[in-house]
């Protein structure tokens, strides 16, 4: 649960921005960032990056200037230094726990003001290698509907394999980034949530097909 008050989430999200930025940068990242179309100041989002190495959600920080609260396995708060930070920038979902799903739409509605938006990489874990975009969960398309909020397209094309799971491989390197023009949810209800998906997802899956370099990094174990 968050432990901040309101009012200082966004001079938080400051400090966690430059220390993203520490992160990616001084481990010899760059990033090159191409947007279809660009985010307002004081409107809130839905984030959907694909989920490709334990460094996207800080590129993700990183290019952020306006706050992003995260949906994410409370399992992760555990982890030593790295779970202080997230449980004040994560709302915390239990999906053995059928209470869990009501919680979140709670503190999401309490925390979409002011210009926060929230992020879920909809694949859930960072799937194998070889698999090129795991299959999307409807939640992140679920909470975009019930909240009116656009759904942003961000494909990652190069974490996989600068910042690998193998420690033999991965490297310094330009992360790429595309994100994709927004895909608006006004009218749309619950019973659309399955289309929604279903777009989002072949848009990204797309875009990663149609990559060389990516395609060729998700073959290599073949």
């Amino acid at each position: 649960m968050f432990t901040f008050k309101e009012e200082h989430y966004h001079h938080f999200w400051k400090v966690a921005r430059i220390l993203a930025k520490v992160l990616v940068y001084g481990m010899g990242f760059r990033i090159n960032f191409e947007a279809d179309q660009s985010i307002q100041p004081d409107k809130s989002y839905m984030f959907c990056p694909n989920h490709a190495s334990l460094m996207d959600p800080f590129v993700l920080i990183a290019l952020s200037k306006n706050p992003i609260v995260f949906v994410g396995k409370k399992e992760l708060v555990k982890i030593p230094v790295f779970g202080f930070f997230y449980k004040r920038v994560v709302i915390m979902v239990d999906r053995s726990d059928p209470e869990s799903r009501k919680r979140v739409f709670k503190m999401a509605k309490k925390r979409l003001q002011n210009g926060v938006s929230m992020a879920i990489f909809p694949e859930g874990l960072v799937p194998t290698e070889d698999v090129v975009l795991a299959p999307f969960k409807k939640g992140a398309f679920s909470l975009a509907i019930e909240f009116q909020i656009p759904i942003v397209p961000q494909v990652y094309y190069d974490c996989k394999r600068f910042f690998s799971w193998d420690p033999l491989k991965g490297g310094p390197g330009i992360f790429r980034v595309h994100q994709h023009n927004f895909i608006s949810t006004k009218k749309l209800t619950q019973d659309n949530v399955e289309d929604l998906r279903d777009k989002t997802f072949d848009i990204m899956n797309t875009a990663l097909l149609n990559d060389k370099k990516y395609m060729k990094d998700t073959n290599r174990s073949k």
